[in-house]
Protein backbone atom coordinates (compact mmCIF):
# COMPACT_ATOMS: atom_id res chain seq x y z
CA UNK A 1 0.00 0.00 0.00
CA UNK A 2 1.25 3.84 -0.70
CA UNK A 3 -0.73 6.52 0.23
CA UNK A 4 -0.86 8.77 -2.99
CA UNK A 5 -1.74 12.07 -1.47
CA UNK A 6 0.97 13.88 -2.53
CA UNK A 7 4.83 13.20 -3.57
CA UNK A 8 6.62 13.52 -0.48
CA UNK A 9 3.41 12.12 2.00
CA UNK A 10 3.03 9.01 3.89
CA UNK A 11 0.48 8.29 6.85
CA UNK A 12 1.11 9.44 9.88
CA UNK A 13 -0.40 8.10 13.52
CA UNK A 14 0.22 7.74 17.19
CA UNK A 15 1.26 5.73 20.69
CA UNK A 16 4.61 3.63 22.45
CA UNK A 17 5.63 0.35 23.29
CA UNK A 18 8.87 -1.21 24.34
CA UNK A 19 12.45 -2.35 23.00
CA UNK A 20 12.08 -5.35 21.59
CA UNK A 21 14.08 -7.95 20.63
CA UNK A 22 13.73 -9.39 17.06
CA UNK A 23 15.32 -12.93 17.85
CA UNK A 24 12.59 -13.48 20.03
CA UNK A 25 9.41 -11.66 18.04
CA UNK A 26 6.42 -14.09 17.79
CA UNK A 27 5.52 -15.83 14.70
CA UNK A 28 2.20 -18.05 13.84
CA UNK A 29 3.34 -21.96 13.63
CA UNK A 30 2.13 -21.87 10.14
CA UNK A 31 4.12 -19.17 8.74
CA UNK A 32 7.54 -20.16 9.42
CA UNK A 33 7.64 -22.82 6.45
CA UNK A 34 7.74 -22.07 3.38
CA UNK A 35 4.80 -23.41 0.81
CA UNK A 36 2.93 -25.27 3.54
CA UNK A 37 0.53 -23.79 5.93
CA UNK A 38 0.68 -24.92 9.24
CA UNK A 39 -1.31 -25.20 12.36
CA UNK A 40 -1.96 -22.73 15.29
CA UNK A 41 -0.35 -22.67 18.32
CA UNK A 42 -1.85 -19.22 19.87
CA UNK A 43 -4.68 -20.13 21.97
CA UNK A 44 -6.23 -23.28 23.72
CA UNK A 45 -9.68 -21.99 23.43
CA UNK A 46 -10.63 -24.85 20.14
CA UNK A 47 -8.70 -27.56 22.37
CA UNK A 48 -10.94 -26.54 25.64
CA UNK A 49 -13.62 -26.62 23.83
CA UNK A 50 -13.72 -30.23 22.59
CA UNK A 51 -12.41 -31.27 25.68
CA UNK A 52 -15.50 -29.61 27.69
CA UNK A 53 -17.76 -31.36 24.79
CA UNK A 54 -15.86 -34.82 25.43
CA UNK A 55 -16.80 -34.14 28.83
CA UNK A 56 -20.32 -33.54 28.72
CA UNK A 57 -19.46 -29.75 29.82
CA UNK A 58 -21.35 -26.98 28.67
CA UNK A 59 -19.00 -25.04 26.09
CA UNK A 60 -18.42 -21.33 27.04
CA UNK A 61 -20.03 -18.90 25.26
CA UNK A 62 -19.52 -17.86 21.93
CA UNK A 63 -16.96 -15.30 21.77
CA UNK A 64 -14.21 -13.39 19.15
CA UNK A 65 -10.89 -15.30 18.94
CA UNK A 66 -8.17 -14.86 16.86
CA UNK A 67 -4.41 -16.05 16.38
CA UNK A 68 -2.22 -13.71 18.73
CA UNK A 69 -1.13 -10.80 16.20
CA UNK A 70 -0.62 -7.77 18.59
CA UNK A 71 -2.05 -5.52 16.16
CA UNK A 72 -5.05 -7.04 15.48
CA UNK A 73 -5.95 -10.02 18.34
CA UNK A 74 -9.14 -11.09 16.38
CA UNK A 75 -8.22 -11.20 13.60
CA UNK A 76 -7.80 -15.06 12.07
CA UNK A 77 -9.33 -18.10 13.56
CA UNK A 78 -7.43 -21.14 15.66
CA UNK A 79 -7.94 -24.83 14.97
CA UNK A 80 -7.88 -25.35 10.86
CA UNK A 81 -5.74 -24.03 8.13
CA UNK A 82 -7.77 -22.72 4.80
CA UNK A 83 -6.51 -24.56 2.02
CA UNK A 84 -8.66 -23.04 -0.71
CA UNK A 85 -11.47 -20.13 -1.20
CA UNK A 86 -14.44 -20.12 -3.59
CA UNK A 87 -16.34 -17.12 -3.94
CA UNK A 88 -19.30 -16.61 -5.78
CA UNK A 89 -20.85 -13.20 -6.27
CA UNK A 90 -23.73 -11.77 -7.99
CA UNK A 91 -23.95 -8.19 -8.77
CA UNK A 92 -27.18 -7.05 -10.09
CA UNK A 93 -25.93 -3.79 -11.59
CA UNK A 94 -26.40 -1.00 -8.99
CA UNK A 95 -22.87 -0.77 -6.52
CA UNK A 96 -25.35 0.52 -4.01
CA UNK A 97 -27.24 -3.22 -3.22
CA UNK A 98 -25.47 -5.71 -1.46
CA UNK A 99 -24.38 -8.43 -3.71
CA UNK A 100 -25.53 -12.34 -2.74
CA UNK A 101 -22.69 -13.92 -2.00
CA UNK A 102 -21.39 -17.87 -1.34
CA UNK A 103 -18.27 -18.64 0.54
CA UNK A 104 -17.05 -22.21 0.05
CA UNK A 105 -14.10 -23.15 2.34
CA UNK A 106 -11.44 -26.00 2.18
CA UNK A 107 -9.82 -26.43 5.34
CA UNK A 108 -7.99 -29.08 7.19
CA UNK A 109 -8.74 -28.95 11.06
CA UNK A 110 -5.34 -28.20 13.38
CA UNK A 111 -6.83 -28.72 17.23
CA UNK A 112 -5.73 -31.93 19.02
CA UNK A 113 -9.53 -32.46 19.73
CA UNK A 114 -11.59 -32.12 16.60
CA UNK A 115 -13.75 -28.92 16.12
CA UNK A 116 -16.82 -28.72 18.33
CA UNK A 117 -17.52 -25.64 17.04
CA UNK A 118 -14.76 -23.10 15.60
CA UNK A 119 -14.90 -19.04 14.53
CA UNK A 120 -14.67 -17.37 10.81
CA UNK A 121 -13.79 -13.80 10.93
CA UNK A 122 -17.37 -12.48 9.41
CA UNK A 123 -18.62 -8.55 10.28
CA UNK A 124 -20.78 -7.68 7.44
CA UNK A 125 -23.58 -8.71 5.76
CA UNK A 126 -26.31 -11.30 6.56
CA UNK A 127 -25.55 -15.05 7.04
CA UNK A 128 -28.58 -17.19 5.39
CA UNK A 129 -27.16 -20.03 5.73
CA UNK A 130 -24.09 -22.81 7.14
CA UNK A 131 -23.01 -26.25 5.95
CA UNK A 132 -19.86 -27.96 7.55
CA UNK A 133 -19.24 -31.48 5.48
CA UNK A 134 -23.23 -31.20 3.46
CA UNK A 135 -24.91 -30.97 6.52
CA UNK A 136 -26.73 -28.24 8.35
CA UNK A 137 -25.01 -26.29 10.85
CA UNK A 138 -25.55 -23.91 13.62
CA UNK A 139 -24.00 -20.07 14.00
CA UNK A 140 -24.00 -17.25 15.99
CA UNK A 141 -22.25 -13.64 15.63
CA UNK A 142 -20.09 -12.86 18.42
CA UNK A 143 -18.44 -9.50 17.61
CA UNK A 144 -16.74 -9.51 14.06
CA UNK A 145 -17.16 -13.31 14.36
CA UNK A 146 -19.40 -15.88 12.79
CA UNK A 147 -19.22 -18.59 15.69
CA UNK A 148 -20.06 -22.10 13.88
CA UNK A 149 -21.15 -25.58 15.82
CA UNK A 150 -21.33 -28.50 12.93
CA UNK A 151 -23.62 -31.04 13.45
CA UNK A 152 -20.57 -33.76 13.31
CA UNK A 153 -17.08 -32.16 14.65
CA UNK A 154 -14.35 -32.94 11.98
CA UNK A 155 -11.84 -34.61 13.84
CA UNK A 156 -8.05 -33.66 14.18
CA UNK A 157 -6.41 -34.03 9.90
CA UNK A 158 -9.76 -34.15 8.32
CA UNK A 159 -10.27 -31.67 5.66
CA UNK A 160 -13.63 -29.75 6.41
CA UNK A 161 -15.63 -28.07 3.70
CA UNK A 162 -17.70 -25.17 5.09
CA UNK A 163 -20.44 -23.54 2.88
CA UNK A 164 -21.98 -20.00 4.03
CA UNK A 165 -24.66 -18.22 1.93
CA UNK A 166 -24.30 -14.31 2.76
CA UNK A 167 -25.32 -11.11 1.66
CA UNK A 168 -22.02 -8.81 0.73
CA UNK A 169 -22.93 -4.89 1.73
CA UNK A 170 -20.93 -2.28 -0.52
CA UNK A 171 -19.05 0.79 0.59
CA UNK A 172 -19.22 -0.21 4.71
CA UNK A 173 -17.19 2.62 6.63
CA UNK A 174 -14.31 -0.27 7.49
CA UNK A 175 -13.40 -1.22 4.04
CA UNK A 176 -13.74 -4.20 2.01
CA UNK A 177 -16.10 -3.35 -1.77
CA UNK A 178 -15.33 0.07 -2.68
CA UNK A 179 -17.63 1.79 -5.23
CA UNK A 180 -16.11 3.30 -8.32
CA UNK A 181 -18.35 5.71 -10.49
CA UNK A 182 -19.56 2.62 -12.54
CA UNK A 183 -19.50 -0.50 -9.96
CA UNK A 184 -17.09 -1.77 -7.40
CA UNK A 185 -13.47 -2.68 -6.76
CA UNK A 186 -11.85 -4.14 -3.33
CA UNK A 187 -9.30 -2.73 -0.74
CA UNK A 188 -8.55 -5.03 2.33
CA UNK A 189 -6.15 -3.85 3.64
CA UNK A 190 -5.75 -3.88 6.49
CA UNK A 191 -8.39 -6.32 8.02
CA UNK A 192 -10.99 -5.66 5.48
CA UNK A 193 -11.38 -8.70 3.80
CA UNK A 194 -14.44 -10.35 6.28
CA UNK A 195 -16.19 -7.22 5.45
CA UNK A 196 -16.95 -9.03 1.93
CA UNK A 197 -16.83 -12.73 2.87
CA UNK A 198 -16.05 -14.77 5.69
CA UNK A 199 -12.74 -16.50 6.42
CA UNK A 200 -9.70 -17.01 8.15
CA UNK A 201 -9.04 -12.91 7.29
CA UNK A 202 -5.40 -13.25 8.69
CA UNK A 203 -2.25 -12.69 6.13
CA UNK A 204 -0.42 -15.90 7.93
CA UNK A 205 -3.45 -18.65 6.57
CA UNK A 206 -2.72 -17.92 3.07
CA UNK A 207 -5.12 -20.08 0.61
CA UNK A 208 -5.86 -20.30 -3.24
CA UNK A 209 -8.44 -18.63 -4.70
CA UNK A 210 -11.34 -19.57 -7.37
CA UNK A 211 -13.47 -16.39 -7.39
CA UNK A 212 -17.16 -16.70 -9.48
CA UNK A 213 -18.58 -12.87 -10.64
CA UNK A 214 -22.24 -12.85 -12.10
CA UNK A 215 -22.71 -9.10 -13.49
CA UNK A 216 -25.15 -8.04 -16.06
CA UNK A 217 -23.58 -8.72 -19.51
CA UNK A 218 -22.85 -4.64 -20.30
CA UNK A 219 -19.49 -4.88 -17.38
CA UNK A 220 -16.40 -6.42 -17.17
CA UNK A 221 -15.45 -8.64 -13.63
CA UNK A 222 -12.07 -9.16 -13.31
CA UNK A 223 -10.23 -11.19 -10.17
CA UNK A 224 -7.30 -12.37 -8.96
CA UNK A 225 -5.12 -14.59 -11.27
CA UNK A 226 -6.13 -15.81 -14.38
CA UNK A 227 -9.54 -16.06 -16.59
CA UNK A 228 -10.82 -19.86 -16.32
CA UNK A 229 -14.13 -18.56 -18.61
CA UNK A 230 -17.30 -16.58 -18.78
CA UNK A 231 -20.37 -18.41 -19.40
CA UNK A 232 -23.93 -16.13 -20.14
CA UNK A 233 -26.45 -16.67 -18.24
CA UNK A 234 -29.49 -15.13 -19.53
CA UNK A 235 -28.92 -11.34 -19.85
CA UNK A 236 -26.05 -12.05 -17.26
CA UNK A 237 -22.53 -13.14 -18.10
CA UNK A 238 -20.46 -15.46 -14.88
CA UNK A 239 -16.71 -14.90 -15.16
CA UNK A 240 -14.75 -17.51 -13.17
CA UNK A 241 -11.28 -16.37 -12.17
CA UNK A 242 -8.15 -18.72 -10.33
CA UNK A 243 -4.84 -18.30 -8.50
CA UNK A 244 -1.94 -20.67 -9.10
CA UNK A 245 -0.30 -19.30 -6.29
CA UNK A 246 -1.75 -19.16 -2.19
CA UNK A 247 -2.66 -15.49 -1.69
CA UNK A 248 -3.50 -13.72 2.00
CA UNK A 249 -7.28 -12.28 2.15
CA UNK A 250 -6.25 -8.85 2.25
CA UNK A 251 -5.25 -9.26 -1.11
CA UNK A 252 -7.95 -10.48 -2.84
CA UNK A 253 -9.45 -8.19 -5.63
CA UNK A 254 -12.67 -8.06 -7.76
CA UNK A 255 -13.56 -5.15 -10.68
CA UNK A 256 -16.76 -5.07 -11.83
CA UNK A 257 -17.97 -1.81 -14.85
CA UNK A 258 -17.89 -0.94 -18.02
CA UNK A 259 -14.16 -1.17 -17.91
CA UNK A 260 -11.49 -2.20 -20.80
CA UNK A 261 -9.19 -4.86 -20.37
CA UNK A 262 -6.07 -4.37 -22.10
CA UNK A 263 -4.15 -8.28 -22.76
CA UNK A 264 -0.24 -7.63 -23.48
CA UNK A 265 2.95 -9.55 -22.82
CA UNK A 266 5.17 -9.07 -20.23
CA UNK A 267 9.31 -10.14 -20.10
CA UNK A 268 9.75 -13.70 -21.19
CA UNK A 269 5.77 -13.61 -22.38
CA UNK A 270 4.40 -12.69 -18.72
CA UNK A 271 0.14 -12.15 -19.43
CA UNK A 272 0.23 -8.91 -18.84
CA UNK A 273 -4.10 -7.55 -18.57
CA UNK A 274 -4.93 -4.29 -17.53
CA UNK A 275 -8.10 -2.90 -16.60
CA UNK A 276 -9.63 0.82 -16.70
CA UNK A 277 -12.50 2.41 -17.29
CA UNK A 278 -13.70 2.53 -20.88
CA UNK A 279 -14.05 6.09 -21.23
CA UNK A 280 -10.69 6.63 -20.28
CA UNK A 281 -8.87 3.97 -22.06
CA UNK A 282 -7.30 6.44 -24.21
CA UNK A 283 -5.67 8.86 -21.21
CA UNK A 284 -4.45 5.82 -19.38
CA UNK A 285 -3.03 3.76 -21.95
CA UNK A 286 0.24 5.53 -22.00
CA UNK A 287 0.67 4.81 -18.18
CA UNK A 288 -0.12 0.70 -18.84
CA UNK A 289 2.59 0.53 -21.43
CA UNK A 290 5.17 1.38 -18.19
CA UNK A 291 4.73 -1.88 -16.82
CA UNK A 292 6.90 -4.20 -18.71
CA UNK A 293 10.17 -1.79 -18.63
CA UNK A 294 9.31 -1.31 -14.68
CA UNK A 295 9.13 -5.55 -14.62
CA UNK A 296 12.25 -5.95 -16.14
CA UNK A 297 13.97 -3.21 -13.85
CA UNK A 298 12.51 -5.36 -10.84
CA UNK A 299 13.35 -8.83 -12.47
CA UNK A 300 16.81 -7.62 -12.71
CA UNK A 301 17.36 -6.89 -8.86
CA UNK A 302 14.41 -9.60 -7.57
CA UNK A 303 14.64 -12.60 -10.10
CA UNK A 304 12.03 -13.79 -11.87
CA UNK A 305 8.25 -12.23 -11.54
CA UNK A 306 6.34 -14.96 -8.72
CA UNK A 307 3.21 -15.16 -10.69
CA UNK A 308 1.19 -16.11 -13.50
CA UNK A 309 0.14 -12.70 -14.53
CA UNK A 310 -0.10 -8.76 -13.84
CA UNK A 311 -2.17 -5.95 -14.23
CA UNK A 312 -2.86 -2.56 -13.07
CA UNK A 313 -6.74 -1.61 -11.98
CA UNK A 314 -7.47 2.03 -12.48
CA UNK A 315 -10.28 2.62 -10.25
CA UNK A 316 -12.21 5.83 -10.54
CA UNK A 317 -12.99 5.72 -6.94
CA UNK A 318 -11.36 8.11 -4.56
CA UNK A 319 -9.41 6.11 -1.53
CA UNK A 320 -6.54 7.77 -0.91
CA UNK A 321 -3.77 5.28 -1.32
CA UNK A 322 -2.76 2.47 -3.84
CA UNK A 323 -2.96 -1.43 -3.01
CA UNK A 324 -0.91 -4.23 -4.18
CA UNK A 325 -4.05 -6.59 -4.51
CA UNK A 326 -1.83 -9.65 -5.77
CA UNK A 327 -1.52 -10.12 -9.54
CA UNK A 328 -3.82 -6.97 -9.99
CA UNK A 329 -2.59 -3.83 -7.88
CA UNK A 330 -5.17 -1.30 -7.32
CA UNK A 331 -4.69 2.30 -8.40
CA UNK A 332 -6.90 5.41 -8.25
CA UNK A 333 -7.44 6.51 -11.47
CA UNK A 334 -6.87 10.60 -10.92
CA UNK A 335 -3.10 9.67 -9.96
CA UNK A 336 -2.55 9.54 -13.55
CA UNK A 337 -4.97 11.84 -14.57
CA UNK A 338 -3.55 14.43 -11.99
CA UNK A 339 -1.29 17.58 -13.40
CA UNK A 340 0.50 18.45 -10.37
CA UNK A 341 2.38 15.11 -9.56
CA UNK A 342 5.24 14.84 -11.13
CA UNK A 343 5.47 11.39 -13.57
CA UNK A 344 8.22 10.45 -12.22
CA UNK A 345 6.39 10.43 -8.81
CA UNK A 346 3.60 8.28 -10.75
CA UNK A 347 5.83 5.35 -12.43
CA UNK A 348 7.38 5.41 -8.40
CA UNK A 349 4.41 4.49 -7.28
CA UNK A 350 3.44 1.82 -10.23
CA UNK A 351 6.71 0.36 -9.18
CA UNK A 352 6.33 0.74 -5.35
CA UNK A 353 2.72 -1.96 -5.74
CA UNK A 354 4.96 -4.07 -8.71
CA UNK A 355 7.57 -4.64 -6.08
CA UNK A 356 4.99 -5.99 -3.43
CA UNK A 357 4.01 -8.41 -5.88
CA UNK A 358 7.44 -10.20 -4.58
CA UNK A 359 8.07 -8.74 -1.02
CA UNK A 360 4.26 -8.66 0.37
CA UNK A 361 2.30 -11.06 -1.75
CA UNK A 362 4.40 -13.67 -2.86
CA UNK A 363 6.94 -13.12 0.47
CA UNK A 364 4.00 -12.73 2.97
CA UNK A 365 4.57 -11.49 6.57
CA UNK A 366 3.27 -13.54 9.64
CA UNK A 367 1.73 -11.03 11.51
CA UNK A 368 1.20 -7.38 11.12
CA UNK A 369 4.13 -6.57 13.28
CA UNK A 370 5.87 -7.68 10.02
CA UNK A 371 4.86 -5.07 8.07
CA UNK A 372 8.15 -2.92 7.53
CA UNK A 373 9.23 -5.82 5.78
CA UNK A 374 6.80 -5.11 3.17
CA UNK A 375 6.59 -1.39 3.29
CA UNK A 376 10.23 -0.55 3.61
CA UNK A 377 11.67 -3.17 0.80
CA UNK A 378 8.55 -1.14 -1.66
CA UNK A 379 9.37 2.27 -0.40
CA UNK A 380 13.36 1.25 -0.92
CA UNK A 381 12.75 0.38 -4.79
CA UNK A 382 10.22 3.51 -4.93
CA UNK A 383 13.01 5.48 -4.22
CA UNK A 384 15.75 3.62 -6.42
CA UNK A 385 12.92 4.07 -9.50
CA UNK A 386 12.06 7.36 -9.13
CA UNK A 387 15.78 8.81 -8.88
CA UNK A 388 16.10 7.07 -12.14
CA UNK A 389 13.36 8.73 -13.79
CA UNK A 390 14.15 12.37 -12.44
CA UNK A 391 13.31 12.28 -8.71
CA UNK A 392 15.27 12.95 -5.72
CA UNK A 393 18.34 10.66 -5.17
CA UNK A 394 18.34 7.32 -3.13
CA UNK A 395 20.75 9.41 -0.42
CA UNK A 396 18.35 12.58 -0.68
CA UNK A 397 15.30 10.30 -0.21
CA UNK A 398 17.10 8.49 3.07
CA UNK A 399 18.67 11.41 4.48
CA UNK A 400 15.07 13.54 4.27
CA UNK A 401 13.65 10.52 6.29
CA UNK A 402 16.19 10.17 8.13
CA UNK A 403 15.46 13.40 9.57
CA UNK A 404 12.36 12.51 10.93
CA UNK A 405 12.35 8.87 11.68
CA UNK A 406 13.11 9.94 15.72
CA UNK A 407 9.75 12.00 15.59
CA UNK A 408 8.02 9.04 13.46
CA UNK A 409 9.61 6.61 16.40
CA UNK A 410 8.03 8.59 19.18
CA UNK A 411 4.65 9.09 17.87
CA UNK A 412 4.20 5.82 15.69
CA UNK A 413 5.99 3.34 17.38
CA UNK A 414 9.68 1.88 15.40
CA UNK A 415 9.55 -0.05 12.24
CA UNK A 416 9.16 -3.24 14.03
CA UNK A 417 7.11 -2.61 16.63
CA UNK A 418 4.62 0.04 15.72
CA UNK A 419 1.97 1.60 18.52
CA UNK A 420 -1.69 -0.27 17.80
CA UNK A 421 -4.25 1.28 15.44
CA UNK A 422 -6.33 3.69 16.88
CA UNK A 423 -9.75 2.60 17.74
CA UNK A 424 -12.04 3.14 14.17
CA UNK A 425 -8.99 3.20 11.85
CA UNK A 426 -7.74 -0.14 11.06
CA UNK A 427 -5.57 1.35 8.29
CA UNK A 428 -3.45 3.33 11.22
CA UNK A 429 -0.79 0.78 10.87
CA UNK A 430 0.09 2.43 7.38
CA UNK A 431 2.59 4.82 8.88
CA UNK A 432 5.66 6.76 8.01
CA UNK A 433 7.49 4.51 10.30
CA UNK A 434 7.04 1.65 8.26
CA UNK A 435 7.47 3.63 4.94
CA UNK A 436 10.49 6.00 4.95
CA UNK A 437 11.51 4.87 8.53
CA UNK A 438 11.60 1.14 7.55
CA UNK A 439 13.74 2.00 3.69
CA UNK A 440 16.50 4.26 6.38
CA UNK A 441 16.89 1.09 8.43
CA UNK A 442 17.60 -0.94 5.18
CA UNK A 443 19.72 1.79 3.77
CA UNK A 444 22.10 1.42 7.02
CA UNK A 445 21.84 -2.48 6.23
CA UNK A 446 23.34 -1.51 2.69
CA UNK A 447 25.84 0.64 4.40
CA UNK A 448 27.13 -1.97 6.36
CA UNK A 449 27.64 -5.01 4.66
CA UNK A 450 27.89 -3.40 1.25
CA UNK A 451 25.87 -3.38 -2.16
CA UNK A 452 27.12 -6.99 -3.08
CA UNK A 453 25.65 -8.24 -0.12
CA UNK A 454 22.59 -6.02 0.15
CA UNK A 455 21.52 -7.15 -3.41
CA UNK A 456 22.44 -11.30 -2.31
CA UNK A 457 20.25 -10.82 0.70
CA UNK A 458 17.26 -9.23 -1.23
CA UNK A 459 17.35 -11.99 -4.01
CA UNK A 460 17.96 -15.10 -1.53
CA UNK A 461 15.04 -13.63 1.20
CA UNK A 462 12.60 -14.08 -2.34
CA UNK A 463 14.10 -17.10 -3.25
CA UNK A 464 13.78 -18.54 0.18
CA UNK A 465 10.25 -17.93 0.96
CA UNK A 466 8.23 -17.57 -2.05
CA UNK A 467 4.85 -18.00 -1.13
CA UNK A 468 5.64 -18.41 2.01
CA UNK A 469 5.55 -16.47 5.62
CA UNK A 470 8.00 -14.36 7.42
CA UNK A 471 9.08 -13.30 10.43
CA UNK A 472 11.49 -10.11 11.32
CA UNK A 473 13.29 -13.05 12.99
CA UNK A 474 13.69 -14.64 9.49
CA UNK A 475 15.29 -11.85 7.67
CA UNK A 476 17.33 -11.26 10.69
CA UNK A 477 18.85 -14.77 10.32
CA UNK A 478 19.33 -14.64 6.86
CA UNK A 479 21.21 -11.19 7.11
CA UNK A 480 23.51 -12.69 9.67
CA UNK A 481 23.93 -15.26 7.25
CA UNK A 482 24.45 -13.27 4.44
CA UNK A 483 26.89 -11.11 5.84
CA UNK A 484 28.59 -13.46 7.73
CA UNK A 485 28.95 -11.92 10.78
CA UNK A 486 26.27 -11.43 13.89
CA UNK A 487 24.16 -8.52 13.03
CA UNK A 488 21.12 -8.95 15.51
CA UNK A 489 21.80 -6.29 17.83
CA UNK A 490 22.83 -3.81 15.38
CA UNK A 491 19.27 -4.77 13.21
CA UNK A 492 17.40 -4.87 16.81
CA UNK A 493 18.27 -0.67 17.43
CA UNK A 494 17.23 0.12 13.75
CA UNK A 495 14.05 -1.86 14.03
CA UNK A 496 12.97 -1.74 17.76
CA UNK A 497 14.88 0.92 18.86
CA UNK A 498 13.12 4.45 20.59
CA UNK A 499 16.00 6.41 19.10
CA UNK A 500 17.48 6.16 15.27
CA UNK A 501 20.90 4.94 15.57
CA UNK A 502 23.77 6.56 14.07
CA UNK A 503 23.76 6.28 10.43
CA UNK A 504 27.01 4.00 8.96
CA UNK A 505 28.93 6.00 6.66
CA UNK A 506 27.02 9.39 7.11
CA UNK A 507 28.49 10.67 10.95
CA UNK A 508 26.98 14.51 10.23
CA UNK A 509 23.07 13.17 9.69
CA UNK A 510 21.18 13.97 12.54
CA UNK A 511 17.42 12.96 13.55
CA UNK A 512 14.84 15.63 15.59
Amino acid sequence: MVDSSSPVKRPVHTSLHPLHDPAEAPVPARARRRGRLRGHARTSAVVACAVLALAGAAPPEPAPLGVGDRLFPHLGNPGYDVRAYDLSFRYGGRNTDPLDARTVIDARVTAKGGLPRFNLDFASGTVRSVTVGGRTARYRQAGEDLVVTPARAPGRGERMRVVVRHTSPTGTRDGGWVRTRDGLAMANQADAAHRVFPGSDHPSDKARFTVRITAPEALTAVANGRLRGTERRGKDTRWTYATAHPMATELAQVSIGRSWVRRTKGPHGIPLRDVVPLRDRRQLEPWLKKTPRQMSWLERRLGTYPFETYGVLMADATTGFELETQTLSLFEKQLFTSRTVPSWYKESVMVHELSHQWLGDSVTPGTWDDLWLNEGHATWYEWLYGAERGGPSLTEQAKKAYEKSDGWRKTQGPPARLHPPRPGNKTDVFRDSVYGGAAVALYALREKIGNEGFARLQREWITQHRDGNVSTADFVRLANAVAKKDLTAFLKGWLYGKKTPPMPGHPDWRSS
